[in-house]
């Protein structure tokens, strides 16, 4: 483990001070110490969120536990770290058929897993068959959907899963057969999901394949350990494809839920990267992000609250449109967030590539009460007592969850005259919470897994993993499925955006709120290799510490 600096004169580098939380530093003290002897250290660690919930491709959802799958397992191909575009992975190339619903995956010739196995054609068939089993209850399921008679299969329309348009031509050759053409599915072929994992560990171990040692990986990193409440590492495999051109040799990931530990770790010198924003203290917000090391950029994330639509009076949607017109997004923007996110009326945010999405609903109390009324509760009476469920993390309701959860509460109660009362809860159970739809309104993020209208829109499918809000909309999967087989970009974007103002405008079984602006922390004078981009993508392998930024209190692990 890694121990602070003893003695060590350091530049400040801002108004916050590390001496702010002396009580706070000792409890880091004990943690990080212990009562054994120092264990090495890692050349670069990140503070990555919470605990992960699993580090199994097909089953992991939260974008801080896929930095970590991405690392460990590859997939035929996979996203770069400048732009975001996919770019190849374990196949070197492809060959697309002219009516464009057949692709042929030729996987490089030194592919060989970190124990030293070779990967194989196999290898990819038996990943994505696992993904699309049911038994394997994978949220992203539907990515496969796209797949000749895969949704078939998975609903149990179909038993023989030879049927499916997945094909093994010979060792080093993968081809798919598509519904129809999709233009997406190379983003697609490069997230977790569609991975490829170690069948003989999965078969000999079952769900507690992640636990063999060793790990087969077949990405740039494999697995050292995973301690709970302490940290994930990561060692360089030196089996992968591209080994030489993986920059570091030992990362460490700590899971942080709080946002003053976080920054502790990092102003101390512990972790070199604090991921995300909701590990940056709100209330230091407006003086960090004027430091050098404090990074905003534009990124593909939408905040919203969803409605179970299962429950009693959620089922209309003129009390969910009522909702949504009497939250004022401006007020929670200018209130609360102050750091670079932008009120949303639409689920798409702007900037996706080749889409202009629908005006959505604005903020307009007095239409909002008239439609209250029309559901048969003017003003308010007669209105059950609903909550709202968000996630809990250190800081309780001072955490940027809690305060919005409560200024919609107050919003919800000046304009409609309706109670909604909070409901808090740890952050694994609550996205269990979410899929068992034992929620009536939950607060709810999404950033887009590639650059398309389709990755915001697919979520509500009726048959989506993601979708967890009991809302099915035929006409809607329609549109999104029409959309999607389209080769003419303008007519795609058209039937993308009806379906968008159906799901925002019309049924409202979501409410955008603000979209996200990115936003990391790091000094690009001691780590090189990560660059922002609108998918917030940062492949572990090209991060690297530069020569003269090199920590003497760093060893590696023999």
């Amino acid at each position: 483990m890694i121990a602070l600096r003893q003695n060590a004169p350091r530049q400040p580098r801002g108004a916050f001070s590390f001496h702010a939380f002396p009580a706070l530093i000792l409890v880091l003290l004990l943690l990080l110490i212990g009562c054994g002897r120092p264990q090495p250290a890692a050349e670069i660690v990140i503070a990555n969120g919470g605990e992960p919930e699993s580090l199994d491709p097909a089953i992991v959802t939260s974008y801080s536990d896929m930095r970590i799958t991405k690392a460990l397992f590859e997939g035929l191909l996979r996203l770069d770290g400048e732009q975001g575009r996919p770019v190849p992975g374990l196949a070197s190339h492809w060959e697309i058929s002219p009516d464009q619903t057949v692709y042929t995956f030729h996987l490089r010739s030194n592919l060989v897993w970190s124990t030293g196995e070779p990967i194989t054609a196999e290898d990819v068939y038996f990943s994505w068959k696992r993904a699309l089993d049911p038994a394997t209850a994978s949220d992203y399921a539907g990515q496969l959907f796209y797949i000749r008679n895969a949704e078939d299969f998975y609903t149990g329309k179909l038993k023989d899963f030879a049927e499916v348009g997945l094909r093994v031509l010979d060792r080093l050759t993968f081809r798919v057969e598509l519904n129809s053409p999709l233009a997406f599915f190379l983003d697609l072929c490069c997230f977790p999901t569609l991975a490829v994992v170690p069948q003989k560990s999965i078969e000999r171990a079952g769900d507690r394949w992640i636990g063999e040692r060793p790990l087969p990986s077949s990405g740039p990193y494999s697995l050292v350990y995973w301690r709970l409440n302490d940290r994930v590492r990561l060692r360089k495999n030196p089996q992968y494809w591209d080994a030489a051109h993986t920059r570091t040799d030992v990362i460490d990931i700590l899971p942080t839920g709080s946002p003053n530990v976080a920054l502790n770790l990092y102003e101390t010198g512990i972790a070199d990267i604090v991921w995300d924003k909701d590990l940056i203290p709100t209330e230091l917000l407006e003086v960090l992000k004027q430091r050098p090391d404090f990074h905003t950029f534009n990124y593909l994330g939408t905040y919203f609250y969803r409605f179970n639509v299962t429950r009693k009076p959620l089922d209309d949607p003129r009390l969910r449109r009522a909702f949504a017109l009497s939250t004022d997004k401006d007020r929670i923007v200018r209130k609360l967030t102050q750091g670079g996110e932008k009120p949303a009326y639409q689920f798409v945010p702007n900037g996706v590539a080749n889409y202009t999405p629908p005006q959505g609903l604005s903020f307009d109390p007095a239409q909002a009460r008239e439609l209250l009324a029309a559901a048969g509760f003017p003003g308010g009476r007669g209105f059950p007592t609903l909550n709202y469920t968000f996630f809990s993390a250190a800081g309780g309701a001072a955490k940027m969850q809690g305060k919005i959860a409560v200024e919609l509460q107050q919003m919800w109660r000046e304009h409609l005259g309706v109670t909604v009362e909070l409901r808090q809860i740890e952050r694994k159970v609550f996205y269990n919470t979410q899929s068992r739809l034992d929620y009536d309104l939950s607060a709810s993020s999404w950033v887009g897994d590639y650059n398309d209208a389709n990755t915001f829109l697919d979520l509500y499918l009726s048959n989506s993993g993601n979708n967890r809000t009991g809302w099915k909309n035929p006409a809607y999967d329609d549109l999104i499925r029409r959309a999607n087989q389209q080769t003419d970009t303008a007519r795609r974007a058209g039937l993308l955006r009806e379906a968008e103002a159906l799901l925002v405008e019309t049924e409202a079984p979501v409410v955008p709120v603000f979209f996200y602006a990115g936003f990391n922390c790091f000094d690009p004078k001691k780590i090189g290799g990560l660059n922002q981009n609108l998918l917030d993508e940062h492949p572990l392998q090209d991060l690297f510490r530069r020569p003269a930024a090199t920590n003497p209190d760093r060893t590696r692990e023999d």
